[in-house]
């Protein structure tokens, strides 16, 4: 019999990678813009920031304090720190202002203005706010806000996705480059006198400089056994 060359049809192949091309396309979820600009300073560290479980507070150029959380919804930790703040400081938010705000992307006013701030559209949630207060002890209101997230975790009972227990969320402090020192100290102070020691800083990571003390460490150090 003749000997024929073999053909293969590669339209099913095209539809698959097509269809596959698509899901991911369609289940992919992006990273949301940064409403506030921070550019951070550099380090040698490259430990990965927490994804879960945290509470990020920024500071801007201009030392203006930003707060948001990864957990935004009913019946969580930023929901019961909101609500201790509302009934301490006497702030008017209804349950909606609540589930409001906590589900905005940051909070950057100070406690007196919470409940006009639920009222603003997306548009205007930027650098332009005028931040949480932390101008000196006497006007820190960062220190009100970590003492209600210190209340809330100590009571909680919190979970994750997976009925996991929560702990106290992990601290992130994410600062501009060009902050000035007294702002940042404000920021620490108001973690200290709330007795949060252990905090968690977010940095450019760079390369070990050649020939640095790191460096020499970590050429000296013992090759791992495959």
């Amino acid at each position: 019999m003749p000997r024929k060359s073999t053909a293969i049809d590669m339209t099913p192949f095209c539809d698959v990678a097509f269809l596959l091309l698509t899901f991911f396309i369609l289940t992919t979820k992006f990273k949301p813009d940064e409403r506030i600009t921070i550019h951070t300073p550099s380090s040698v560290i490259s430990k990965a920031a927490p994804e879960k479980n945290f509470v990020l507070i920024s500071l801007d150029k201009d030392g203006k304090v930003f707060l948001n959380s990864d957990r935004n919804g009913k019946g969580d930790v930023m929901e019961a720190v909101v609500n201790n703040l509302n009934t301490e400081y006497n702030l008017g938010l209804t349950p909606a202002e609540v589930d409001k705000l906590i589900k905005m992307p940051i909070i950057g006013v100070p406690l007196q203005q919470l409940k006009s701030y639920v009222q603003l559209p997306d548009n205007m949630i930027n650098a332009s706010l005028p931040g949480i207060p932390v101008q000196d002890t006497a006007n820190n209101q960062l220190t009100q806000w970590m003492k209600a997230l210190v209340a809330a975790t100590a009571v909680g009972g919190f979970t994750d996705d997976k009925g996991n227990t929560l702990q106290v969320p992990t601290i992130i402090l994410k600062g501009d480059n060009l902050t000035k020192f007294p702002q940042f100290k404000n920021v620490i102070l108001a973690l200290t006198e709330n007795n949060i020691l252990k905090f968690e800083m977010v940095t450019n990571p760079v390369m070990v400089p050649k020939g640095s003390e790191l460096w020499k460490q970590a050429q000296n150090a013992p090759a791992a056994k495959s």
